[in-house]
């Protein structure tokens, strides 16, 4: 398990190196953005994915780790969102939204932690392309759920599929990276 800490770590470093560098040039105009818009923006990236899978090569030059570090990036934007809420006109500095994600991507580690211990690590007995298929699957539940107005009968909330598809995405960079395919 402490190995998977590390990487867990390392990978979450990264996006969220790359999360603030974003803010400096961008802002944070993404608070705008409601849950649903989020949601497609994460559904196209790992849509993709799956594209590049299937085919094999990328006319755009950007393989699939940029995708899957933005997967993970945008994921814990909804988390924010939903906690927070939308607003009208960006409402953080770059350095508050920063650790608002930081947060939510720590919560995350936390949920992988105790899984991980139930599961014993099955994930790395994982294909990178099964972790895509299940983001793809969290999305297309979240995307019902969203379109039910929220309302669930038995099935856990929207949060709780953003913070799978958080880890699957960093199991799928932990798996490129040992395999030397990053």
């Amino acid at each position: 398990m402490d190995r998977t800490l590390r990487q867990y770590d390392a990978v979450i470093a990264e996006c969220i190196g790359l999360f603030s560098k974003k803010a400096h040039d961008y802002g944070t105009a993404w608070r705008i953005l409601r849950v649903p818009s989020l949601t497609d923006q994460i559904y196209i990236k790992a849509q993709r994915i799956r594209t590049l899978q299937q085919v094999g090569e990328s006319k755009v030059g950007e393989g699939i780790r940029p995708e899957l570090v933005g997967i993970i990036n945008y994921a814990a934007m909804a988390l924010v969102q939903l906690d927070l809420g939308v607003v009208d006109s960006p409402d953080l500095t770059g350095e508050a939204a920063t650790q608002q994600v930081l947060e939510r991507m720590q919560r995350a580690r936390d949920l992988m932690t105790r899984k991980n211990h139930d599961y014993g690590e099955a994930w790395r007995s994982m294909r990178v392309s099964s972790l895509v298929d299940l983001i793809l699957m969290k999305l297309l539940r979240i995307k019902q759920i969203e379109d039910n107005q929220g309302n669930t009968l038995v099935s856990e909330g929207i949060d709780a599929n953003f913070f799978d598809i958080v880890n699957y995405a960093v199991f799928a960079i932990i798996q490129l990276d040992e395999a030397g395919q990053a």
